[in-house]
């Protein structure tokens, strides 16, 4: 599969080009797909904003699958192998994940011990981690990657420094989740001081007094109802108008009010990593609650022998499903790609995704509103061949911690 240089912009990107422009040139509905594709070009997801606990669940993994899943930040794929399937291939459209992605991989491969690779990948001021890094897991990546962190910015620093502080408040997602931040103190609000709950009710309190109101406040309603406003968030114009479609008035604040809700208030803080990279912008240290699943020490030694089974595409879902045979993939985790496809997009995936899948696989994914998003888009043929799990996706919808999504789905081949 040919690789993209991660230094390549939008303009260059040719896959994510055909993915986000759907609309004729130079109508308002092709500005912001462009918009949105030159800040998509740079590191967007530093980490991923989907609960890979709730995907192992759903796609009931074990031992000896082969999966294919989109990349994002990493995270999701190296929770999956905690239950040592036989082989995943990642795939994404942009090169910066790509390099983070097989990064991650690397630590776990070189870093000798659980603490080191925690300290590594979530432990903020931790200076000594680029030196790690050029002793220890430099020589673990191919030379474009290595060269991709050991490249400097404008600041003069390596791009492997930020792991010396905090890579979780940098890409577009940690930078708008900076601004709602700043947006929330300049009406007086600190969103940090959740961490001081020590109940769901404490939670709840703060939620309902500090939080909710801010919904309300003419400034942030006239944002949200701007499609720009929230391709910090990762949320292409597509899935924009997926959000807005549940609203009523012209601003989607009501919608993010009720996600904002979930994540802060329907699981304890202790348990909810999310939430602390939300409202505290890091991850909680041992005393103050748990790390996410690739990083829990009960999963390091499962994942760290496994780590060698992932090949990481610069690729499109459909194009690296053309390359395999028919029959031969056991699961699928789609994210929310879905949201951006248009219905030719989403039938020449669906054909492949069942032409590959072995009897009884499975395909998650994730939607902005609440709806699956194949239903009565896809050709009547494919669709007959795959059972919806409606109500165990509605019942782990519930138990996803990222709460940002509206709907999550599971599908299964019928035998």
């Amino acid at each position: 599969m040919a690789e993209i240089a991660p230094e390549a912009g939008f303009l260059r990107n040719g896959k994510l080009k055909t993915a986000l422009l759907q609309h004729q040139s130079f109508s308002s509905s092709w500005l912001s797909e462009r918009l949105f594709g030159l800040l998509f070009s740079g590191l967007v997801y530093p980490q991923i904003w989907e609960d890979p606990e709730v995907d192992m669940e759903a796609m009931e993994l074990s031992a000896g699958h082969r999966i294919v899943c989109i990349g994002s930040g990493g995270c999701n794929m190296l929770a999956y192998l905690s239950r040592s399937p036989a082989a995943i291939d990642v795939v994404d459209l942009n090169p910066h994940h790509i390099a983070l992605n097989k990064l991650k991989l690397a630590a776990f491969r070189a870093l000798p011990s659980h603490p080191q690779l925690v300290r590594f990948l979530s432990q903020e001021n931790e200076r000594g981690n680029s030196t790690a890094f050029q002793h220890t897991i430099a020589p673990q990546l191919d030379p474009a990657t290595r060269s991709y962190w050991q490249k400097r910015g404008l600041s003069g620093r390596r791009r492997i420094a930020v792991f010396n502080r905090n890579i979780y408040r940098t890409g577009l997602l940690g930078r708008f989740i900076a601004a709602g931040h700043i947006l929330a103190r300049l009406h007086g609000v600190k969103l940090s001081d959740l961490a001081q709950a020590r109940s769901l009710r404490e939670q709840r309190h703060f939620f309902d007094t500090q939080i909710a109101p801010l919904f309300d406040k003419p400034t942030i309603r006239w944002l949200t109802s701007r499609k720009s406003s929230l391709f910090g968030l990762g949320i292409p114009p597509q899935q924009y108008d997926e959000l807005a479609s549940l609203a009523t008035d012209g601003s989607i604040a009501p919608v993010l009010r009720q996600r904002l809700e979930k994540l802060a208030c329907h699981f304890p803080l202790r348990e909810n990593p999310f939430a602390w990279q939300a409202f505290v912008r890091r991850y909680p240290q041992p005393h103050e609650g748990v790390l996410p699943a690739y990083l829990k020490q009960e999963n390091y030694e499962a994942i760290r022998a496994c780590a060698d089974r992932v090949e990481v595409h610069h690729a499109t879902f459909t194009e690296l499903l053309t390359t395999k045979s028919a029959g031969t993939v056991d699961r699928y985790v789609l994210l929310d790609a879905q949201d951006w496809m248009n219905d030719q997009q989403l039938n020449e995936l669906w054909s492949e995704i069942t032409r590959t899948a072995t009897p009884g696989a499975r395909v998650i994914f994730r939607t902005a509103a609440e709806k699956s998003i194949i239903e009565g888009r896809i050709s009547p043929a494919l669709r007959e061949q795959w059972n919806y799990l409606q109500p165990r996706s509605e019942e782990l919808n519930l138990q996803d911690r990222s709460a940002i999504y509206g709907g999550f789905h599971i599908y299964e081949r019928r035998a």
